[in-house]
């Protein structure tokens, strides 16, 4: 048997290390320094409360729980996952997305969706079988004007089917040239009753693009770069479902924003489930205007974005 330790916080350190460094059981400590089982377990808790030992879980989808709390009541929220920042942080804060889809409870029996990168890696991440006769539809435009394939058919027609459910498509482009040709497009009767659709969803899940050329906006031809280098000029941050917000969340360019097809930014605010995915130092703009203007209830991000929402509320 070990000699007496009499001094209280020694003690504490000592049965810490027996434990977490040497795998003892509390009777076996108890055991060795001559204390009963249950003075180890209270030790072992006032280690924990006092910082002499922290448990950190770093598995990349575990979850920031003070800041997912402190996120709540700074903002408003409904919920909010933070998850730890890892290599292929869009792919992590894609699944946190899909696993908290996947819990959500009501299961929404109509999901709009909006289109892009992270998405898409939300798409991936959902397992089959999320929900049983979900109905997704696409509220904003996305028929790519290039070459390239565009993503968002294919993302709402992913999620649906993983659902088990139907997806219904907006066949249209995100931004129009001309405002007749956006009012003649929207009075298409096809058209109409998706939008339609689309504002009576029960929930929204989408993401927040950046406002430079590495938008998904110019990748597919909607805007070319100094047309960005503009928006920005006027005070852009960023789009949500193509729409250039500035810090307050409110339209830079209301001709543009006219000529944008889809969901309106009144009509996410109104929503009492819109989830918000967002991921990376290049966001965390764009995510502040998001998240302080009440574009969002839910936000599912990673610490850091979480840490500089925090900070610069």
């Amino acid at each position: 048997m070990s000699a007496l330790i009499t001094d209280p916080e020694m003690l504490t350190v000592r049965i810490a290390e027996l434990y977490y460094d040497e795998n003892k059981t509390q009777d076996e400590i108890g055991a060795i320094l001559g204390v009963t089982r249950w003075k180890v377990g209270r030790l072992l808790t006032r280690a924990r409360e006092k910082g002499i030992v922290r448990i950190e879980i770093v598995h990349p989808r575990a979850r920031r729980l003070g800041a997912e709390r402190e996120l709540r009541e700074r903002f408003g929220l409904t919920d909010a996952v933070v998850v730890p920042l890892a290599e292929d942080l869009r792919s992590v804060v894609a699944q946190a997305a899909a696993d908290y889809l996947t819990a959500l409870r009501p299961v929404p029996r109509t999901l709009g969706i909006s289109w892009g990168r992270t998405l898409d890696d939300v798409a991936h991440h959902l397992p089959t079988g999320w929900a049983n006769g979900v109905n997704v539809v696409q509220i904003n435009g996305g028929v790519s004007l290039n070459k390239r394939a565009g993503t968002a058919s294919t993302t709402a027609v992913e999620i649906a089917r993983k659902g088990r459910g139907q997806a219904v498509l907006l066949p249209s482009p995100a931004i129009l040239e001309r405002l007749e040709t956006k009012r003649a497009i929207e009075s298409d009767r096809t058209v109409a009753a998706v939008l339609d659709r689309a504002a009576r969803a029960d929930a929204y899940l989408y993401s927040a693009g950046v406002a430079d050329e590495s938008s998904v906006l110019v990748e597919t031809g909607y805007l070319r770069q100094e047309d960005v280098a503009e928006l920005v000029r006027k005070g852009a941050v960023g789009d949500v479902l193509g729409r250039y917000i500035d810090a307050n969340g409110n339209p830079v360019d209301p001709g543009l924003d006219e000529r944008t097809v889809g969901l309106g930014l009144d009509e996410l605010r109104r929503s009492a489930t819109a989830i918000l995915v967002v991921a990376g130092e290049a966001k965390h703009p764009v995510a502040r205007a998001v998240v302080t203007s009440g574009l969002c209830d839910v936000v599912v991000t990673d610490e850091v974005t979480a840490a500089v929402l925090l900070e610069e509320s």
